[in-house]
């Protein structure tokens, strides 16, 4: 975002509005914002524009039944994220894929039906990660219950 284009105070105030009922109508948010209607419509739509919010529908991965939900640590052989990361989240089930600082390059999440459709992922040869290569080790994180915690359906 260019500096004209920074985050100011109506706009985190937009967000946390938004982040409360993503559905609630640009009325409501103006007028406990004390600002028109319209400013509030401009101001997300350019947020959403700007890649600075999204509005999208996810799930709490523990009210499906037979589903697992996890979090995938990855250390690389080099230092080639940004490919990797392209390779990842075209993979079944990922629901989101990021470069990290630490122990671990990447992380990414992954909602399967089964334990066996994760352990493909992971391990399967010729498929998951094995067909994206480069990766030095992983370490998986099954998640037993979220609170506020949401994937998307892939």
């Amino acid at each position: 975002m260019s500096s004209k284009d920074e985050i100011d105070k109506l706009d985190i105030g937009i967000i946390r509005e938004l982040q409360k009922d993503a559905r609630m109508h640009f009325k409501k948010i103006a007028a406990k914002l004390g600002v028109a209607e319209g400013t509030i419509r401009n101001r997300t739509n350019r947020l959403i524009r700007n890649g600075v919010l999204i509005l999208e529908a996810r799930v709490n991965p523990i009210k499906f039944e037979n589903s697992i939900a996890a979090l995938v640590g990855l250390r690389l052989k080099e230092r080639n994220q940004q490919e990797v990361m392209k390779k990842i989240k075209k993979l079944p089930g990922i629901t989101s894929v990021w470069n990290s600082a630490g122990r671990y390059d990447l992380f990414f999440e992954v909602m399967t039906d089964s334990l066996e459709e994760l352990n493909l992922l992971l391990f399967g040869k010729n498929q998951g990660l094995e067909k994206i290569g480069g990766i030095l080790s992983s370490e998986t994180f099954i998640l037993l219950e979220s609170y506020n915690k949401y994937y998307k359906i892939k």
